[in-house]
């Protein structure tokens, strides 16, 4: 359930697992809330015009139109609202046309949930600075103001770890009907066990994933992660 000071946020990306992943990262966040899911240029267009939106999450390779001509689409439909990139595209080009755009964040993926969320809370930061402001009255104001939101939080994964993998592990988990072991984990992404279940337990650790036991007769039981739905 949302309240009046949520921001309203715009998913827009075309893979649906990806779809499904960013929506439920975005609904995790306190002071944010979804108001639509879509996968192409057109839908976007058409829940801008139909519904109140703060800020929309891009994936800038639609199958429909790239990106940053979505962007440009909303300044010259008069749509206010800032834009979060999401996107594999590394090249530098693409990263300076978005912040001539006004792009206020480029986001790398593959991403985990504490990437993401520091990056909404950044902006939930930024926006509530400026929210009872008419005038700045300093030149670190104006300063604050151009640098636009910003991460203080360092949301690198441990040493040893790599986003790619993480998320291959997540995909696993949130495809499967239900947990699965460290074992089964292992199988399915080809990785060794002991890998597989360092994976699973950071995913527990930031409760994307539940811990449960296993028994099938007799001996140690088994851990299981299920994904949290």
């Amino acid at each position: 359930m949302s309240d009046d000071h949520d921001l309203r946020v715009l998913v827009v990306e075309d893979e649906p697992i990806a779809a499904q992943a960013h929506t439920e990262y975005v609904s995790r966040v306190p002071g944010f809330v979804v108001v639509d899911t879509v996968g192409t240029n057109r839908d976007a267009l058409r829940v801008l015009r139909q519904s109140p939106v703060d800020v929309v999450l891009l994936d800038l390779n639609l199958p429909d139109r790239h990106g940053l001509d979505v962007v440009r689409a909303m300044r010259a439909a008069g749509y206010r609202a800032d834009v979060i990139a999401v996107t594999s595209a590394r090249d530098l080009d693409v990263v300076r046309t978005s912040v001539s755009l006004g792009v206020v964040q480029y986001l790398l993926k593959p991403f985990v949930f504490a990437t993401l969320r520091d990056r909404l809370l950044a902006y939930r930061a930024y926006r509530d600075q400026l929210a009872d402001v008419a005038e700045l009255g300093s030149q670190s104001e104006v300063d604050d103001v151009f640098a636009g939101p910003r991460s203080p939080v360092d949301t690198r994964l441990p040493k040893g770890m790599g986003e790619e993998l993480l998320l291959r592990v997540s995909r696993v988990l949130r495809e499967a009907e239900g947990g699965r072991s460290a074992s089964e984990i292992a199988e399915q992404v080809g990785v060794s066990r002991v890998t597989a279940r360092r994976y699973a337990e950071y995913l527990s650790d930031n409760r994307q994933v539940t811990r449960s036991s296993r028994y099938a007769g007799a001996g140690r039981p088994e851990v299981e992660y299920l994904w949290s739905r």
